[in-house]
């Protein structure tokens, strides 16, 4: 009885580790390079503080803030204000207990009808454009297609995603950073 048990746990093993070769072949044969971001021509740009058009940076390009925060928007004019609020309040006051946090807020409109835009713009005139940037989309892209395009645009180390209804409380974005800290050192780095 115990040759017997004795082979079928070799032969167990040996079936789990063919089928995990056989996942990692397929897993590398059929996983491709991420596929390029497509931009209207208008949204390759941004507008600053003054009004003037500027390129917007790209995720590939070596980070300058500590953080991002991408804010995809779809007719959010009513809502906006109280999280834009919320958020900038605690960026702020942060900022100021520790000069060297940086950060950005990237406003991303989905192609709303309203004046979602203009709203999150006046927040890029009192803030500066440096800390508060909006992307107009050209058409609805959905809320991933949103977050994905505020994500390429972005300069931060750590990137976060906040809805505009204001679910996200910015005081428990440093429990998330400890969180992410405390997984250090990431693996393969």
């Amino acid at each position: 009885m115990a040759p017997l048990l004795l082979q079928l746990a070799v032969l167990g093993a040996a079936l789990a580790a063919a089928a995990l070769v056989l996942i990692s072949i397929v897993a590398f044969t059929t996983a491709t390079k991420m596929p390029a971001l497509h931009r209207h021509e208008e949204e390759k740009f941004f507008l600053n503080a003054k009004g003037q058009k500027e390129t917007l940076p790209s995720i590939w390009d070596s980070p300058t803030k500590q953080l991002s925060v991408v804010v995809p928007s779809y007719n959010e004019e009513k809502r906006l204000p109280v999280m834009m609020d919320e958020a900038l309040s605690y960026l702020e006051k942060r900022q100021k207990r520790d000069p060297a946090f940086t950060y950005e807020v990237i406003v991303v409109d989905d192609g709303s009808k309203d004046q979602t835009s203009k709203v999150a713009f006046k927040y890029c005139q009192k803030y500066g454009s440096d800390k508060v940037r909006v992307i107009t989309l050209v058409k609805n892209r959905g809320k991933g297609g949103a977050i994905r395009m505020g994500i390429f645009s972005s300069r931060g180390e750590k990137i976060l995603m906040a809805d505009a209804d204001g679910a996200t409380k910015f005081p428990d974005v440093e429990k998330l950073e400890k969180g992410l800290n405390d997984l250090q050192p990431w693996p393969g780095i």
